[in-house]
């Protein structure tokens, strides 16, 4: 082996240094620097090749990483393929299932939403899935009534109106009498009321109170009533000022059983006037957007009215006044 003489040093000491930073070279990650006799640095090649030592055996390793993911790679199929794999399954047993299994009814349904809008929108994307499709329907009908095409849902039929009194704990007997003070209004409907029906007699009866609790029902001052309207009418407010006022007391929420509803009432100092404005008002309602059978005031139970029962599930409902 050739010596390398340094700068300064004997032969002897040169050929030792060379002779460690030799054996050195294969186990440092940097190559040995050794001087020539200008004092140049000089790099030492690495007997691998030009890249450390490491370097080639994250090589190495890489290379077996890479052979054993092709291994797992072709060993089946991937997630993706997988997913896609569902996917069509899923649809082909929708199709068997509509085309096999769809029942009569949806079809009959999907038909005539073809030439009705209304229905088409209570349906809505709905086609295609009986159950929701049942749903929607069973929802629309809850909120609207059973009628898709009828514009006015009233009664041509004009309702019965009685005035009993509140029935004792044993008899089932009535007087025809009415406490205004504290009794019940009943109304009897042609079937159950859907949420439009709850809402609009609750409506009606709430505007109905309100007019009462500001002192609309007040006989005393009807100075307009009986006066004619050709000419300037005259109207005494200091005369409406000093009239003894008169007020609507309290009132219950508005409750239904099935066909059966009803409303508690304190009247306080508002006249039987009272009275009259509210059979106009449920005359209209009656005939233009739901019909009503009968309307009883007084009495504590009447039907098949079960006291306590506010189960939705049993056809409970009520309107919050």
């Amino acid at each position: 082996m050739k010596s390398v003489k340094m700068w300064g040093f004997s032969n002897q000491t040169h050929l030792h240094h060379y002779n460690q930073l030799s054996s050195l070279a294969f186990l440092s990650s940097n190559p040995p620097i050794i001087f020539n006799k200008c004092n140049h640095r000089m790099a030492v090649k690495n007997p691998i090749g030009s890249q450390p030592i490491h370097a080639v055996a994250a090589a190495n390793d890489n290379d077996e990483n890479g052979s054993s993911a092709v291994v797992s790679k072709g060993s089946g199929t991937t997630a993706r393929g997988r997913r896609l794999l569902k996917v069509r399954e899923e649809k082909r047993k929708r199709e068997y299932d509509r085309l096999h299994n769809y029942p009569a009814w949806a079809k009959v349904i999907e038909d005539a939403c073809k030439n009705d809008e209304e229905l088409r929108a209570a349906v809505g994307d709905s086609v295609g899935n009986p159950e929701l499709m049942r749903k929607r329907i069973e929802e629309r009908v809850r909120k609207k009534g059973r009628n898709f095409n009828k514009s006015k849902t009233g009664s041509v039929v004009s309702f019965k109106v009685s005035f009993r009194e509140a029935d004792t704990a044993i008899l089932s007997c009535f007087t025809e009498c009415f406490n205004p003070l504290d009794s019940y209004i009943w109304f009897e409907l042609y079937g159950s009321p859907s949420d439009r029906d709850v809402d609009l007699i609750g409506s009606v009866i709430q505007s109905w109170y309100v007019m009462g609790r500001l002192g609309a029902f007040n006989s005393s001052n009807l100075q307009l009533a009986n006066s004619s309207m050709e000419y300037d009418p005259l109207y005494d407010a200091e005369m409406g000022f000093n009239v003894m006022p008169s007020s609507f007391h309290d009132i219950s929420d508005v409750e239904f059983q099935d066909n059966w509803g009803r409303v508690w009432v304190d009247l306080g100092t508002s006249d039987y006037f009272a009275v009259d404005v509210l059979l106009n008002c449920l005359t209209v309602l009656s005939s233009e957007y739901l019909g009503i059978q009968q309307i009883v005031f007084g009495g504590r139970r009447i039907g098949d009215w079960e006291e306590g029962m506010t189960d939705p599930g049993f056809g409970y409902k009520y309107f919050k006044i």
